[in-house]
């Protein structure tokens, strides 16, 4: 599923509604390489206009962690979405960074291994 979030109001991107902008793309083509515990755990490509940035948003049992696609040279970061601002006022926290060398099946196979092992999936 596709979700877009837009002056803060989410909504479901269905069909031709999609971008289709390089960060899109790239996007659905980790999403396709997912391992079956990521996506039982709901994963969504998520397009968020507010913030700037296209991801993979995962569900898990201690929150959401957004895969953020890069832009220009950047690296993709795996986000963790805090539910409340932390005590030094921090709402996400950047659990790992990683190159674009990878190919899409590199990177979900490293986002899959990460949030396995650090007990975020069950």
């Amino acid at each position: 599923m596709e979700i877009k979030i837009s002056d803060g109001i989410v909504s479901r991107v269905r069909g031709a509604d999609a971008p289709m902008t390089g960060l899109a793309i790239q996007a659905r083509k980790v999403a396709n390489f997912l391992p079956l515990s990521v996506r039982r755990a709901g994963a969504d490509i998520l397009h968020n206009v507010d913030d700037k940035y296209t991801g993979i948003r995962v569900n898990t049992n201690r929150g959401p962690v957004v895969l953020e696609m890069p832009t220009g040279d950047s690296a993709y970061r795996l986000v963790h979405q805090l539910p409340e601002p932390n005590e030094d006022g921090q709402t996400e926290v950047e659990m790992r960074h990683f190159p674009q060398i990878y190919k899409p099946q590199g990177i979900a196979h490293i986002m899959g291994q990460f949030l396995e092992s650090r007990g975020f999936l069950s």
